[in-house]
């Protein structure tokens, strides 16, 4: 697995083929997303599973997601998502005081 920063303050945690996709999308983009290829690729490390089904985070990594005490992971398709549980928790509630997104008006849960 590959694992790597995200701008909202989050980790990603990628399956080795979801990663391989990403990164050729990231690759290709156009020189204004410069940093952007910097924060998503220069920060990826290869991981691998322990025993015990975890996964060793290196410190430069869970420094730049504050992951401090309680971590949350999401799944989110074909990746997921590692988050400082009070980070999270504090995005989630400004997200959802703004109410749902026009996008979402119409879809069908």
């Amino acid at each position: 697995m590959t694992i790597t920063r995200h701008p909202d303050g989050c980790l990603l945690l990628f399956p080795r083929p979801e990663w391989e996709v990403f990164r050729a999308k990231i690759v290709a983009l156009p020189m204004e997303a410069k940093w952007f290829q910097r924060i998503f690729l220069g920060s990826a490390a290869d991981v691998d599973l322990d025993t015990a089904g975890r996964v060793l985070i290196a410190p430069e990594l869970r420094q730049a997601a504050k992951l401090e005490k309680e971590v949350m992971l999401l799944g989110m398709g074909s990746r997921f998502e590692i988050w400082d549980k009070e980070t999270y928790d504090a995005q989630e509630q400004a997200a959802m005081s703004q109410g749902m997104p026009e996008s979402l008006k119409n879809f069908t849960f």
